[in-house]
Parts: C-alpha cells; structure tokens; sequence
C-alpha cells in the first residue's frame, strides 16, 4: 500500500540530494554531538531534525508536523496527517544493529509493551555505515505487521537484559534484516564518505544568528 512517504522515493532531485547531502549533514551531527572526541546520546535526535527537514523541504514546511509530545509512541512527525518514525543506527557492516523502540528503564513497561505492540505507523531508517554503503530505508506500516506476525513477539522485539544498564526496548537485527528484504521497502542506497569537516563549522547557525542585526 503507497503512502505519502513513497513521493520521497520516486522524486529523483530528492534522491539525488540524500544521496549527495545526508553524508554530509550527517557527519556535522556527529560533530555538534560530540565532546573530546565522543558522540552523545543527543546524537539520535540531532538525526532526526536533518530528516524531519528534509520532508519539510518535499512537502512544504506547512503540511510537516514535528510537534509531537514525547510521550507519543513511535510517532516522531506527521506528514499531511500520516505519522511516521524515524530511527537512526550506524554499522560497521552490511549487518544490522537493533534499533531502539521506547526508550525505558522499568521492566514491568517493557515487558508490557513487548506483548501488545503493534506498528501503527510507516518508519524511515537511516542506516549509516561509514566508508561504505548505507541506506535510506521507508518500512511500511503492513510489512512490519506481517513480519511481527511471521515471526512472533520473542524474535522482532528485543527486551532490555535484567541487571545491566540497557535503557530501552529493540526490534532486532533479525526482524530489520527482514523488513530490509521485503518487497514494500523502499530504499535509496548512499555512500557514507567522510570528508574533511572544520570542526567550527558546527557554529556557523549560531555566529550567523549573534551577527544579524535585528
């Protein structure tokens, strides 16, 4: 079943522009989320913001809707009424990582949302694998139920392991390895090249903010 996400796909200026661009912003992320050489957990949303403007940029900033209470599950924007997640992973293969669901350091919830989740929306993943290829993938709502359904509860959604400091609920590589092959997938392949960034280009939005005169 199409959705208004599929226009990202078929519009071949925005695939050219993902694949040209997103490496690039992408890499600016890392940049503005990190300290002493680490990436912070702020990273993911840092992401998120560059893909949320690139539908912003398709559709029109109008009809985009980022507004979205955190307390919300799954839904990061709505497009035209449509909700969307959007999840972020990086890989040092062609394998998948797991990617987070809810984020949540109570047990109880999460063994409560692992038996009565169901997707209820599209998801637009960024896997990013640095000097190599990545991938802007568009999973659709029906094909992340059927695979749920096909392979149940205990092999798509991963629990947080008791005693340790893992702080959410995961679908698994397996489940996305699956949702990667399915036929309703959408996909834009990118080579995740890193160029050489000066780190104070980070700061350029804000210096260009403090010398506007207003």
């Amino acid at each position: 079943m199409s959705s208004v996400y599929d226009k990202l796909f078929n519009d071949n200026l925005i695939v050219k522009r993902v694949k040209n661009k997103l490496p690039h912003l992408f890499q600016l992320a890392e940049l503005e989320s990190s300290r002493n050489g680490k990436i912070g957990m702020e990273i993911g949303s840092v992401r998120e913001r560059i893909l949320i403007a690139l539908l912003m940029y398709k559709f029109g900033i109008d009809i985009v809707n980022p507004d979205i209470p955190i307390t919300t599950p799954e839904v990061d924007v709505i497009v035209d009424n449509t909700p969307l997640s959007i999840k972020t992973m990086t890989t040092s293969s062609e394998r998948w990582n797991s990617i987070k669901l809810i984020w949540t350091v109570d047990a109880q919830k999460a063994i409560e949302f692992k038996n009565t989740y169901i997707p209820s929306c599209d998801m637009l993943v960024a896997k990013i694998r640095w000097n190599g290829e990545g991938k802007l993938l568009l999973f659709s709502k029906e094909s992340q139920c059927q695979i749920l359904n096909d392979i149940g509860r205990d092999r798509y959604i991963k629990l947080p392991k008791e005693n340790t400091n893992a702080r959410g609920v995961e679908i698994t590589a397996e489940a996305l390895s699956m949702l990667e092959r399915h036929t309703d997938t959408r996909c834009i392949n990118i080579n995740f090249t890193r160029e050489k960034i000066d780190y104070r280009e980070v700061y350029t939005k804000w210096l260009d903010a403090w010398r506007e005169e207003y």
